[in-house]
């Protein structure tokens, strides 16, 4: 766009009456932009592109300037924009059970612009689980505090007040344009003979009963993460609705996967405008195309078709309509084997480049069982502590969540209480140490010991506050951890330290815990795409052909 050609003569000076004519609404299209009928009057600025109608004005011998304090206009606070509830009709309550509180302390803003409701049972049973040192209890005791800062705002705390709801956003959550109803008076409980009155549950259910009678017209829905409490209430006639806020995605197959393969064609929709130049001994592939919108930064790209050579690359940059591919270093072949590991497939070989890439600080390894995840992260871990000296210990934790019965109590330190758990540690280091077969058994038990001496098992209770300079931390069976204990663990890197999450979503233990609502999950979604992150689904499992049959057909 050229610029505009210099003055020629002085400029005149507007007089006091056209300055304040530049700040007061103008019919026009102008106007439809900053609906200034609605909003107050902005500062008087002067406007280069006038309508003609003002712009025509006579103009005036220089005059002296007023004193800015004359015509300086205070811009007055901008008011809060109301938030647009998505219905139509008057917005949901949700009667929240306990447990729903108790799994995400957060829950109470989550319902955006609907209301919602606690019974009394409910904040006895808070009261009745705050104690103790587990997440339940510091759960509990988080949603104890919320509820007293809400209370705290409120200016009357009679009945009458509590009546009137107490808005969830005073907080300083804004998402929860809703209001908060406490119980406050006794409700009549109407329920079937067959159903104890004295129970918890079925209190709540006459609470839900009785406002869905009190409100007729509003929409009066229990959330409870109990899967009878929900049954009992539909074949009660009433709505029940699983807390679903807490899913990072709704269907597991949705997941990030970090390999996308190519189209058959993509040579010929994207070679023409192509660049490709070597460096480092690796090829770079500069591509334009209907391709780069779908790509994000560390993901694998492949394409494999018959009778030609086979692509496997990564996505290094995106900068605008264009991305840059890097190709990969072949860690199938022996001269590249990673502490005597060679990987065995194309998911396999993208793993090892990310966890030999030192750029990588957090990377998530996924897939079933026998798939190579512990084999490939404790060779590259060893391989870059021991050789390569980038880290300078390996740390290894895990979730202590049993399959079945708990054995009591196991005696020793903190390593030696962590023994039995880390079974897929030292199942792994035999296969590492048998590796070298020339060194011999002397040669063999003294690397073993040296290796044993690079690496540290650590209990996920003792984590918080602690920081890691330079170590390589891996965290196995991470599917079993909450989304806050995920950012509890990650946090904890300290310049130099990289972490790698190991887990298979279809084998979760902890209770109330779903493939959408894992840390795992919650991890990989929100890492995506950042350039010092990585992940990887394993998809074949390389342990032995029966553990591949089982994983199939049990």
């Amino acid at each position: 766009m050229p610029l505009p050609k210099p003055p020629a003569k002085r400029a005149a000076l507007l007089t006091p009456t056209d300055f304040e004519s530049q700040a007061a609404p103008r019919p026009g299209k102008r106007s439809q932009k900053t609906s200034l009928s609605a909003e107050p009057a902005s500062p008087a600025e002067l406007n280069l592109y006038d309508t003609p109608e003002v712009a025509a004005a006579p103009m005036a011998e220089p005059v002296v300037v007023p004193s800015p304090a004359q015509h300086h206009v205070k811009r007055p606070a901008a008011e809060p924009r109301a938030r647009k509830p998505r219905g139509d009709g008057p917005a949901k309550l949700f009667v929240l059970d306990t447990n729903v509180l108790m799994h995400d302390p957060m829950s109470l803003f989550r319902f955006e612009e609907h209301d919602i409701y606690l019974p009394m049972i409910t904040l006895e049973e808070l009261d009745g689980h705050k104690r103790g040192m587990t997440e339940v209890a510091r759960n509990a005791r988080q949603v104890s505090r919320d509820l007293d800062s809400l209370a705290a705002v409120m200016g009357t705390r009679d009945a009458s007040g509590m009546s009137e709801g107490l808005p969830l956003s005073r907080t300083g959550h804004r998402e929860a344009a809703g209001k908060l109803f406490f119980q406050t008076n006794l409700v009549n409980v109407s329920l079937p003979p067959g159903l104890p009155q004295g129970k918890a549950d079925n209190q709540i259910l006459g609470v839900v009963q009785a406002l869905r009678e009190q409100q007729p017209k509003r929409d009066v829905v229990l959330v409870s993460k109990d899967i009878n409490m929900r049954i009992k209430a539909r074949a009660l006639g009433l709505p029940a609705e699983d807390y679903f806020n807490d899913k990072t995605l709704e269907d597991g197959d949705l997941l990030y996967t970090g390999v996308l393969p190519l189209p058959a064609d993509f040579w010929d929709r994207h070679g023409k405008t192509m660049e490709s130049w070597n460096q480092g001994g690796l090829t770079y592939y500069r591509i334009s195309g209907p391709m780069v919108p779908a790509l994000l930064i560390n993901q694998f790209v492949y394409l494999e078709a018959p009778g030609a050579a086979p692509l496997y690359a990564k996505v290094t940059e995106i900068t605008g309509k264009t991305a840059v591919l890097r190709t990969l270093r072949e860690y199938t072949h022996q001269k590249n084997a990673v502490w005597g590991v060679t990987a065995r497939n194309r998911e396999q070989n993208f793993a090892l480049n990310l966890l030999m890439d030192p750029e990588c600080d957090f990377i998530t390894l996924t897939g079933t069982a026998g798939t190579g995840k512990t084999l490939m992260t404790l060779a590259a871990g060893l391989s870059q502590v021991m050789e390569d000296r980038r880290y300078t210990e390996i740390i290894v934790t895990r979730v202590t969540v049993p399959v079945g019965e708990d054995i009591g109590f196991l005696p020793g330190t903190e390593e030696e209480k962590m023994g039995p758990w880390m079974g897929a540690l030292d199942d792994n280091l035999e296969v590492l140490s048998k590796s070298d077969g020339g060194a011999g058994e002397w040669g063999r038990a003294a690397t073993n010991d040296l290796v044993r001496s690079k690496i540290k098992i650590k209990s996920l209770n003792f984590m918080r506050g602690r920081t890691f300079l330079n170590k390589y931390v891996i965290i196995d069976e991470a599917q079993n951890l909450t989304p806050k204990q995920m950012k509890t663990l990650i946090t904890r890197a300290g310049p130099g330290t990289k972490i790698v999450c190991l887990g298979n979503l279809a084998q979760i233990d902890t209770p109330y815990l779903t493939e959408g609502s894992s840390g795992l999950t919650y991890a990989v979604d929100r890492f995506k795409g950042w350039p010092h992150s990585g992940h990887i689904m394993l998809a074949r499992g390389e342990r032995s052909r029966l553990a591949d049959f089982a994983s199939e057909v049990l």
